[in-house]
């Protein structure tokens, strides 16, 4: 089954993210992928740097972010293909941001008419 892990740090890293947090995450990166688990992911942008899209009446309508509506910031994000649930959330348990903010585990819905 496939998932969305969302990363979202506790901290907005305005002053870039720690070289520890790099190399920790790199290396939660290489471990997923090299059990065949990680099919993509990336970090975000800072939140300053979003467009919201609206379509209001036939007009579209952005704004820009950050957004005052956000509570917590999603700073990446990565698809898995776990057995089950189980298993995604030891994958997401083990990701770096997990010890100080939290890793969103949603899964994909294969087929809208399900």
């Amino acid at each position: 089954m496939k998932y969305m892990l969302l990363i979202r740090p506790d901290d907005d890293y305005t002053d870039g993210v720690p070289e520890d947090m790099v190399r920790r995450t790199e290396a939660w990166v290489a471990e997923v992928t090299a059990r065949g688990i990680r099919l993509e992911g990336a970090a975000l942008r800072p939140p300053a740097e979003s467009t919201g899209v609206r379509r209001r009446a036939g007009k579209v309508v952005t704004t820009d972010g950050p957004f005052a509506e956000s509570k917590e910031q999603m700073g990446g994000f990565d698809l898995i293909d776990c057995r089950d649930l189980d298993e995604a959330i030891e994958i997401a348990s083990k990701h770096p941001v997990a010890e100080f903010g939290m890793v969103e585990i949603r899964a994909i819905v294969e087929d809208l008419r399900e």
